[in-house]
Parts: structure tokens; sequence; C-alpha cells
């Protein structure tokens, strides 16, 4: 073995049904004039000040205005998704302010040091320790109101992040065991719309977070940035629709007990009904040379396989009508 494997530093808490009751002790290490990101109705922490403008993929304007809310605060606390999460990221990204989040999907943002946000159709990404949360607060219950598309799409998302973490450019035998381990546990738990398969399933996403944050963005997540911030898609639907079309073109270059997990996902999307199509969500046959010209340049280099213009157009043709992966 000759590798290097860094861990991010993070507090993580799991609490079902305990959230909000254990927040104002998290947020308390911190601060005590927190700002709440969170499009939420209820007040998250009474008292404290609420920015509730939240949009995917977090454009530049809105994360300008986030920042300015966030002046007179010494703390952030993020409840909600990855666009929350990410939005809250923005801010701490030039003002250096802690974030404590409590996510309510399986988008795994918080448990990353990876930022991102969408100007003129380009979403521009990045790392930096300050954006990493803190403090992380898990409770499955708040995850129970998903609706199931959204929970299916979302809990893909994560196993994504655990099939990147298998050959991204920083992969290494601790992201695998992790990602290994994160797709059992969301495999077992993403078909249970239960409290106990909801707690699988968040404990999954987290596993396949942190393996990601280590790993790095593989050819997945470099196709699914270009493509929501080009034509702005849903994150985790085109998340769920590309993964396996990316899966099948590696997957002869892994090695077997690999292979193995990562062909026993396709029972797996058939038992939650996956989302298949790009055109689903508004992605057109005539969108795929624009993309593939935008993807080609951030193709990372060690992936299992080579990637050319003609792999990418075939690629993105299949997801876009929802074709059998090849």
């Amino acid at each position: 073995m000759n590798f290097t494997h860094e861990t991010l530093p993070q507090r993580v808490v799991f609490a079902s049904g305990q959230a909000f009751a254990r927040l104002p002790e998290e947020v308390a290490r911190f601060g005590e004039r927190p700002l709440v990101i969170s499009t939420r109705a209820d007040d998250v922490l009474p008292g404290a000040a609420h920015f509730r403008e939240v949009a995917m993929h977090v454009p530049v304007a809105v994360a300008a205005r986030a920042r300015e809310a966030a002046e007179k605060h010494d703390v952030l606390v993020s409840v909600g998704g990855g666009s929350t999460t990410g939005l809250a990221k923005a801010v701490a990204l030039t003002t250096g302010l802690p974030i404590v989040a409590v996510p309510t999907t399986f988008a795994g943002s918080e448990a990353t040091n990876v930022w991102g946000m969408t100007e003129k159709g380009r979403k521009t990404t990045g790392t930096d320790e300050r954006v990493l949360p803190r403090t992380v607060v898990y409770d499955a219950t708040l995850t129970l109101s998903l609706p199931d598309e959204l929970a299916v799409a979302s809990g893909l998302n994560a196993v994504a992040h655990c099939v990147d973490s298998m050959w991204a450019p920083r992969a290494d035998p601790i992201n695998q065991a992790l990602a290994l381990e994160g797709i059992r546990a969301l495999r077992a738990g993403l078909p249970r719309p239960d409290l106990a398969g909801r707690e699988q399933t968040l404990y999954g996403a987290h596993l396949a977070a942190v393996a990601f944050a280590s790993a790095g963005s593989g050819l997945h997540h470099k196709i699914c940035h270009v493509l929501g911030g080009m034509f702005d898609l849903p994150h985790a639907q085109t998340h769920a629709v590309v993964l396996p079309h990316v899966t099948a073109l590696n997957i002869s270059a892994v090695p077997p007990h690999v292979a193995e997990v990562l062909g026993g996902l396709r029972s797996l999307r058939e038992e939650v009904g996956a989302p298949r199509a790009l055109r689903d969500y508004g992605f057109r046959d005539t969108d795929i040379p624009a993309a593939v010209e935008a993807i080609l340049p951030v193709v990372p280099a060690g992936n299992p396989v080579p990637v050319t213009a003609e792999t990418l157009t075939a690629l993105l043709h299949h997801a876009w009508a929802g074709e059998e992966a090849r």
C-alpha cells in the first residue's frame, strides 16, 4: 500500500427526534448571535434571525444577499437540503463564520469542504476548510416528510458519492471502505420509508459524503456539475439519472469486489423507482454537444477508462432518453 489519506475534522451528532432540542447547545459552542438559513416557515431557533431565500445551485446574487444578512452574526445554522447547506457555505467562504448544519435530505454537503456557486449558467466549485460545518446534527425524523420521489433521488445522490469515491483523483482504500459500507447502509435503508430505514439512509449518506470529501470529484460529479450549472437541472435527480451510465462505463476496469457491489445497484434502482431520463427535467437532446464540450476539459485524468467526446455523447444520449445503461 502507498497512499495518503486525510480525514476532515468535524463533530457529528446523531439524535433522532432531538435535533431542535440539541441545537441551542451545539450553536452556543460557537457563538451567541446565530443566523439561521432555512426555508422552513417556523423559527428553528426562537429569537434568532432567519434568512429564507434559498435557491438551487447557489446563485451568486443570492449568496451576496445572504452574506450581507450575516454581517452582525457570529455563527450560521443551516437547516435543510443541499441548497441550504450550500448557501451557508457560500457565506462562510468569505466571512469565515462557523456553520452548524442540520440536514433534512441525504445530500451529504454537510460533511464536505466543497462549495459551489452558479452565475450566468456556469457552476464553479472549489474546496476550502472554512466551509466545512463545524458540527452536523443528524435527525432522521426530519427526513420522514420528504416526498418519496425526492427521497429516492437524494438517496441515489448519496450512492453517487460512494461510487465516485471508488475512482476519484484521491481515491484510496479508506475511501473505498467507507463507500462500500455507505452503499450497504443505503441499500438497506433507501427502500424503507420508516424511521429505521431513514436512519440507515442518513448514516449511509454521511459515510458517502466523508468518502467523497477525501476522494474528490470523479467523472460522475464533473458531468453533473456541468449539467446543473449550464441547464439548471435539479441536483439530486440529475445525479440519480446519470449514475448508472457512469457506473456502466467504468465497471469493467475496477476490482472484482467493487464491480460486484456496483453491479447490484441496478436492483436497488428498480426497487425504489429511480428517475430514468434527463429529458424529464428539461434537458434536450440538442443540448448534448454543448454539454460534451464543457465536460471534456474537466474529466479527471485518472478515470478508470478513457473518456472521449464520442463516449460522453453516447453516455448523455442514453441518459437523456432514459435508455438502459451500456
